[in-house]
């Protein structure tokens, strides 16, 4: 895969940018290992097949262990009306909901969700944050996306553009984002997204809206303060 590169957004710094300050180990590995022995899924839901991880429900897919920093590198594509996701520091899988943060996927030129407010977004920390852009090709293409998780400060990478920039230690409020738009209701809970634990659970969600969706190439690297 293609080095990751500096650009600049609204004076946001790049994902090469933001890595910069962390040491890096070189090893890439399988997120869930290669034959998915690192991970926690439901029985007869989710199959590998050619390197290709897809769902037949809409159950997810962990990792057995915590992450803490880290650099995610995937690809994805999505049918007609797909709507997914992918978690990250996720304390609690069995109501990951509103305890985990989701990078969202959906499919915005489908009429189910043409009219879904920007932080439902492809590239979204949903309903917290919503991309700068939007990125996502149509039903059927593969699209990459790389998210970067060190502390607090959460980025989005989208089919080659750094779409989201997120410093989660705003998040302050139990109903109300930074800029004063309200958090999606059922995200709201007794603790502060703010407080959200930097340590946790990475998952992938699964065949979701009666779309399914695909991933491949699902690979992690650790990072160090």
């Amino acid at each position: 895969m293609k080095e990751l590169k500096m650009v600049f957004i609204a004076g946001a710094l790049t994902l090469s940018t933001f890595i910069g300050s962390a040491q890096q180990s070189d090893e890439w590995r399988p997120l869930f290992g290669d034959d998915l022995s690192d991970a926690d899924f439901p029985e007869g839901v989710w199959i590998c097949e050619d390197g290709i991880l897809t769902a037949s429900e809409d159950r997810c897919i962990w990792t057995k262990r915590d992450y803490e920093n880290f650099i995610l590198d995937l690809e994805f594509k999505h049918g007609v009306g797909g709507n997914s996701g992918v978690l990250v520091y996720c304390v609690d899988t069995e109501n990951w909901v509103p305890n985990a943060l989701e990078i969202s996927i959906i499919d915005h030129r489908s009429e189910k969700w043409k009219d879904v407010p920007p932080y439902w977004l492809s590239g979204a920390v949903f309903g917290l944050m919503p991309p700068v852009e939007q990125r996502l090709k149509k039903a059927g293409k593969w699209n990459r996306m790389i998210i970067s998780c060190m502390g607090q400060h959460v980025t989005v990478e989208l089919n080659g553009k750094l779409v989201t920039d997120m410093d989660k230690s705003l998040w302050t409020d139990e109903k109300y984002n930074p800029d004063g738009t309200e958090i999606t209701p059922w995200l709201v809970s007794s603790r502060l997204f703010a407080d959200l634990p930097t340590k946790g659970k990475i998952g992938l969600q699964g065949k979701h809206a009666d779309a399914p969706i695909w991933f491949r190439n699902v690979r992690v690297k650790e990072l160090q303060k």
